[in-house]
Order: C-alpha cells, then sequence, then structure tokens
C-alpha cells in the first residue's frame, strides 16, 4: 500500500523541524498526559495488533508492540480464546492502567462487523478483567491526531508512529495502529474538551 501525495507532503511538513535542527512534532504538539502506561490495541479476529506506550512528562517510550495472529483455518472460538490469554500476558507484564481500542465505526457488511464485534469483546475482556480503564476511538480521529489526516494511509500512520517513538524499525501495520491508539488516546486525554471522556 502507497503513501499519497498529500499524506508525503504532510509528514515533510511535520519533518522539516528535524533537518533544521528543532524538535519535531506531530500534528498536535506532544501534549501527553504524565506517567501513564497505555495499552492500545487494534482488534482483529486474525490479526489483533497491540501496543504498551509509557508516557512520562512529554516523554512517550514504547515497552512493547505485536500482532496476535490466528491461523486462518482455527475456529473463531479457537481465535477469541488465544486473543484473550495473549493480551492477558501483555497486560500482567506492562500493567498498563488504562486501554485505547478502536471504535467499530463502520463495516463493508453485517459479517465483518459481528467477527470484528467478537474480536473487540475478546480483548475488552481480558483490559476489564485486568483492571484497566476502556476509552474507544474512532479510526479516522486517531490518524488526525497522529498524522494530521483523517483519511491517512496505513503508512503514513507507522512512519509517524516510529518517529515518535523513536522506533529502530518500522511496525507491522496493526501494531502500528494499536501504538498510533495509545498515542492519540494520551495525546486527546490531554486536550481540552477530552478531560471528561467517559470510559466503556
Amino acid at each position: 500500500m502507497g503513501i499519497s501525495a498529500k499524506d508525503f507532503e504532510r509528514m515533510q511538513s511535520r519533518l522539516k523541524g528535524a533537518r533544521s535542527g528543532l524538535k519535531a512534532e506531530p500534528a498536535h504538539a506532544l501534549n501527553l498526559r504524565s506517567n501513564q502506561v497505555i495499552l492500545g490495541i487494534d482488534p482483529s479476529l486474525r490479526g489483533t495488533g497491540y501496543g504498551v506506550v509509557k508516557i512520562e512528562g512529554k516523554s512517550a517510550t514504547c515497552l512493547a508492540h505485536g500482532t496476535i495472529e490466528c491461523d486462518s483455518d482455527w475456529e473463531h472460538s479457537r481465535c477469541l480464546l488465544f486473543i484473550t490469554r495473549e493480551l492477558r500476558k501483555v497486560i500482567e507484564e506492562h500493567c498498563p492502567t488504562v486501554c485505547a481500542i478502536e471504535g467499530l465505526f463502520f463495516a463493508h457488511n453485517l459479517k465483518t462487523a459481528l467477527v470484528m464485534g467478537q474480536a473487540r469483546g475478546a480483548a475488552m475482556v481480558s483490559a476489564a478483567e485486568g483492571g484497566l480503564q476502556i476509552f474507544e476511538m474512532a479510526p479516522r480521529k486517531v490518524k488526525q491526531t497522529i498524522v494530521g489526516f483523517g483519511g491517512a494511509q496505513k503508512l503514513a500512520v507507522a512512519k509517524m508512529v516510529q518517529r515518535m517513538l523513536n522506533l529502530a524499525e518500522l511496525p507491522a501495520p496493526d501494531a502500528a495502529d494499536a501504538l498510533a491508539l495509545a498515542l492519540a488516546h494520551s495525546q486527546s486525554n490531554a486536550m481540552n474538551g477530552f478531560l471528561k471522556r467517559q470510559p466503556i
């Protein structure tokens, strides 16, 4: 999947500061809620992305990220159990207190919506079991917060996440989306108008 010309121009303008010796910042200048460990989850039956980000002042550090992959021949029930168990391990290891999960606001068909809802449910069970507050965010809102454009492609999101977290390598697409959710939640939660968002 390529990156559009508009996305490229927007990214270049944000990264321009780095070339001139200035600190480069994302769409909304890093305005992060201090001392928080956030688990971002991009749910999918066959490939659930997760990312754990630690926020300290204006610094964001990636503690872990990856994709929970389920074989195509696995029954749905087996996938859901695997997602729940693997996320439980991530939560036990990194002890996040907040979960930011992608909201299901659009689906091409009813079957897709149902399957996505099942994966979201499995992920939310793990988060709730771990005592995390759970917030959802629309995909367009995440892209707007991270890249500055709600229609940004996955590659643009991944590249900005890589820069914001100083990652040596570009994260996999699902993991990048999960990290973007965590970063977007922290930024949005620190902005006026988002301080009283209610967990689900």
